[in-house]
């Protein structure tokens, strides 16, 4: 019965720390560059654009192409940043369930 008790303390423990985590992610921000910075964007950890930011030098009305790309790279690279921070704050509490 103590072993059973004593369980559910720490997973207890365990759900409380995760919430604390996946605050602190969510709180935080990340910011996306492209290639030279010509495009900046940010998002909060809970994966929210927050900003947008053009460098009047990517803006060329002949070659909006340029602009949706470069805009892309930014956004994918604040998201994989946002990935790779749920995954080494997170990760550790699936190891420590057996996932």
């Amino acid at each position: 019965m103590m072993n059973m008790q004593n369980m559910m303390r720490q997973a207890q423990k365990l759900q409380k720390q995760m919430a604390a985590q996946q605050e602190e992610i969510a709180a935080s921000i990340f910011v996306g560059k492209s290639a030279q910075d010509l495009v900046t964007v940010e998002f909060s950890g809970d994966k929210k654009l927050k900003s947008i930011v053009f460098n009047p030098d990517v803006i060329d009305p002949e070659d909006p192409e340029t602009l949706s790309e470069m805009t892309i790279a930014a956004v994918n690279d604040a998201l994989e940043q946002i990935e790779k921070v749920t995954e080494q704050k997170m990760g550790k509490f699936s190891k420590m369930m057996g996932m």
